[in-house]
């Protein structure tokens, strides 16, 4: 898909790759760039940056029925939505330990708010012909994370599994889905993994690169262009996939062992 003249709805668009992906769109040429998120005045801000083909909206994703007016206001005020870039995430140490409301808000979050976000959009699109869903994930996603990463890990599975039964069941009727599962990327959920029980999983998910949003955007908007599923600015977790599916066992020792050496080293710290 080209962006050019298209409708772009972007959720968690106030900071990171949210307003990376809202600025690009916009410099490709969006009619309407629909900046959305929990902090409106973050959502502003992005939006004002762009210029008058720019809107902001407060949109809390974790309510469906909030997803769904969003959606109803945009097709009537622009006619239709072309692409709903479900980008809005958080990170926060979730073990064993933590409560079920606080997994459930993760997948409320990661995985319920894209499918909510489906619902409400693919009738729509399917209708004038056609759409596209991008929806971030993570390498966690693919891979898993250590430690308190329990939550963030499982709802972000979810995601990528819920994005390929999209990719699979829709593209007959014109919606193209793309999924992107980057490790580090400087945004504020790797500033939310800062705190003591959440090091291991720093340390590993930075371990190939901490990556610019502008560079993450880019590279959504040709896969966008090539409809293309899978999207991996860091080239490694292709490799760390193959390797997963090859030999599971194999991978979840070698996971184990990594685990050890990078507690060893937070704690040599």
């Amino acid at each position: 898909m080209e962006i050019n003249d298209k409708v772009a709805v972007i959720t968690g668009a106030g900071a990171g790759i949210g307003r990376a992906l809202a600025q690009r769109f916009a410099h490709h040429g969006a009619r309407a760039v629909i900046c959305t998120d929990r902090d409106g005045a973050s959502a502003a801000e992005t939006a004002a940056s762009i210029g008058p083909q720019a809107f902001a909206d407060v949109l809390d994703v974790g309510d469906e029925a909030a997803i769904e007016q969003l959606v109803a206001d945009a097709e009537r005020e622009f006619g239709g939505i072309d692409v709903f870039a479900s980008n809005a995430g958080y990170g926060q140490s979730a073990g064993l330990e933590t409560p079920t409301s606080e997994w459930r808000r993760m997948m409320n979050v990661h995985t319920w708010a894209h499918l909510a976000a489906a619902r409400a959009v693919i009738p729509g699109m399917i209708s004038r012909g056609g759409g596209y869903l991008l929806n971030t994930s993570s390498a966690a996603g693919l891979l898993s994370l250590f430690e308190s990463g329990g939550a963030y890990a499982v709802s972000k599975h979810a995601s990528v599994a819920l994005a390929e039964w999209l990719a699979i069941n829709y593209a007959d009727q014109g919606i193209g889905v793309s999924v992107l599962c980057p490790q580090a990327v400087r945004t504020n959920a790797l500033k939310d993994m800062n705190d003591p029980s959440h090091q291991a999983d720093k340390g590993q998910v930075e371990g190939d690169g901490v990556l610019e949003p502008e560079f993450v955007a880019d590279l959504c908007i040709e896969a966008m262009r090539e409809r293309r599923f899978m999207v991996l600015p860091h080239a490694e977790v292709g490799v760390y996939f193959q390797r997963k599916a090859q030999d599971y066992e194999r991978w979840i020792s070698g996971m184990r062992r990594m685990r050890e050496r990078l507690r060893a080293g937070a704690a040599a710290r």
